[in-house]
């Protein structure tokens, strides 16, 4: 594995030093002051590629000075090249060039508000790349890159993978700067920053760190911020790229960052002292750091009332436990500790076995394992058909199994219930380590009994309090024990009380709800009775 690592880290550096040598004879290569040799230098440079347009053109009158523009096409609004570029400098009467600047006097009657002078050859790969237009001059002047973007995109629509009975049903897409602008038009605080970070030798794909200033602490910004500063790759082409690379532990099955789809979520996240991972080209936002709590919560929680949030929580984490412990206890239970079963279910669970000719932990292991191939197919196949496979197969393979006397009925049921509980996990992620652990765990089941099952449980419950996210500890606020951040974990208090943000964070401005907000709910609700027991 240490040589597998070693070869990887080699091969990269490789890409890494051809990458260099490849744009190093452009990087701070000024431009030649003429139109015909920088063209060549561009075609030069981008090779024989259909897509980049070259279009040469001569300016206004009385000049009749020449001039080109370079786009990729596809990555550009033609109309706005057309109308808003192109046509003010062929069809107007000005002489550019006569006061003073040139630059600056093109980038004054050019209507875009977004243009800026380029200094070598590398700023004009790069501008011409993320869908810019370069606008090049004959006689010295220095060329322009102008914003046109204006690719194909995907529309804002609903999360598929955190959908709310209650709540927003807007989702990310895979633009930046729409995501980014959905985060700004719930959050409209001038503390909020948004700084960009450049990821990936060849894809130079635009990374934004979100955090308030003021609530964040400084350390953990700096920490993610140097943590991705310091990612060298070829590409990156979605969120789990970054991920992987600035996690604390990589071999643990838990995530340590949170990844969701859904602005509000991100919002709420930031108000606590959080920071949010936004990536170019991905509909998935990390926030982090990122305790265990977390991960079977809901933003829905905080939309619902709290006695009701509190009972679906209550709900989740028996499901956890029926996800991650049901079928061991079934393995366990039957086969080494058949006295603390009641007689009449023995009964029946031995009739239900009579005829089939494997051991608990065989019958248990084919049926998981029947389950995970139907999941993986349902996921796989086309919208519309994919879950009708997965319940239909499922409902078919376990009668089936149990007609043939391959499983027993019991087996079936407890396959149901665990499948059932993994679903109900809010977070993807989480819902997947449960389903990896589930099958040592049924090994240990199998071999010691319930002492495995209470070995296998010590050792995951010591990795959890071993486990950080940026220096916060992975099962804060229960390990270290702070009450104060009980009111939102496993249960959540009325809004009106959790007046201050969750300590785990250590944010540097505490206060969520004003005090006086909380004491006027309690002196209200104190008038409204004696109001009521003066009118009767």
């Amino acid at each position: 594995m240490l040589i597998r690592r070693k070869s990887i880290l080699k091969e990269n550096k490789v890409l890494q030093q051809r990458f260099e040598q490849t744009t190093e004879n452009y990087k701070g290569k000024s431009f030649s002051g003429s139109l015909e040799q920088d063209l060549i230098t561009i075609r030069t440079l981008f090779g024989q590629s259909d897509d980049v347009i070259i279009r040469e053109f001569q300016m206004t009158q009385p000049t009749n000075r020449r001039a080109a523009i370079v786009y990729i096409d596809g990555l550009v609004d033609t109309k706005t090249v057309n109308h808003f570029l192109l046509k003010p400098l062929v069809n107007q009467d000005k002489v550019y060039g006569t006061e003073g600047n040139e630059e600056n006097d093109l980038l004054r009657h050019i209507p875009i508000s977004e243009a800026r002078v380029l200094k070598d050859m590398q700023q004009l790969a790069k501008a011409v790349l993320s869908g810019d237009t370069v606008l090049l001059l004959d006689e010295g002047a220095s060329p322009l890159t102008v914003s046109t973007k204006g690719w194909e995109k995907r529309g804002v629509e609903e999360p598929r993978t955190e959908s709310v009975v209650r709540g927003p049903r807007d989702g990310f897409t895979e633009t930046l700067r729409i995501n980014t602008a959905l985060i700004r038009r719930r959050l409209k605080d001038p503390n909020l920053r948004i700084n960009g970070i450049k990821v990936g030798e060849r894809t130079d794909t635009d990374v934004a760190l979100l955090f308030i200033d003021g609530i964040a602490k400084p350390a953990i910004v700096q920490k993610v911020r140097e943590r991705i500063q310091q990612i060298k790759i070829d590409g990156v082409l979605e969120s789990g790229y970054i991920e992987q690379f600035i996690e604390d532990s990589h071999w643990s099955p838990f995530p340590q960052i949170q990844n969701t789809e859904r602005p509000d979520k991100m919002t709420a996240a930031l108000l606590e002292g959080k920071v949010g991972i936004l990536v170019d080209g991905s509909p998935f936002g990390m926030i982090a750091p990122a305790t265990f709590s977390q991960f079977y919560t809901s933003p829905e929680d905080y939309y619902e009332r709290f006695l009701i949030a509190t009972l679906i929580r209550f709900i989740r984490v028996l499901s956890m436990f029926m996800a991650l412990l049901l079928p061991s206890l079934y393995i366990a239970l039957s086969s080494f500790h058949p006295e603390m079963i009641p007689s009449k279910l023995v009964i029946a669970m031995a009739a239900g076995r009579a005829t089939v000719p494997f051991a608990s932990i065989v019958e248990a292991f084919l049926m998981e394992i029947t389950m995970e191939i139907l999941r993986e197919a349902s996921v796989r196949l086309p919208g519309p058909i994919g879950p009708t496979i997965g319940i239909v197969g499922a409902l078919v393979v376990g009668e089936s199994a149990v007609r043939a006397g391959i499983v027993s009925p019991v087996m079936v049921i407890i396959v149901a219930l665990t499948t059932i509980g993994s679903f109900a996990s809010p977070s993807y992620s989480a819902s997947i380590a449960l389903r990896m652990l589930r099958f040592p765990l049924m090994i240990f089941a199998g071999t010691m009994g319930l002492y495995g099952i209470m070995l296998f449980v010590i050792a995951i419950t010591v990795h959890l309090c071993s486990l950080e996210s940026f220096g916060i500890p992975y099962l804060a606020p229960m390990a270290p024990r702070r009450f104060v951040g009980w009111k939102d974990t496993f249960y959540r208090s009325p809004l009106y009380r959790m007046l201050k943000r969750p300590p785990t964070n250590m944010p540097q401005d505490t206060e969520r709800v004003n005090p006086s907000s909380a004491q006027g709910i309690k002196k209200g609700d104190s008038h409204d009775q004696a109001d009521a027991s003066d009118h009767n």
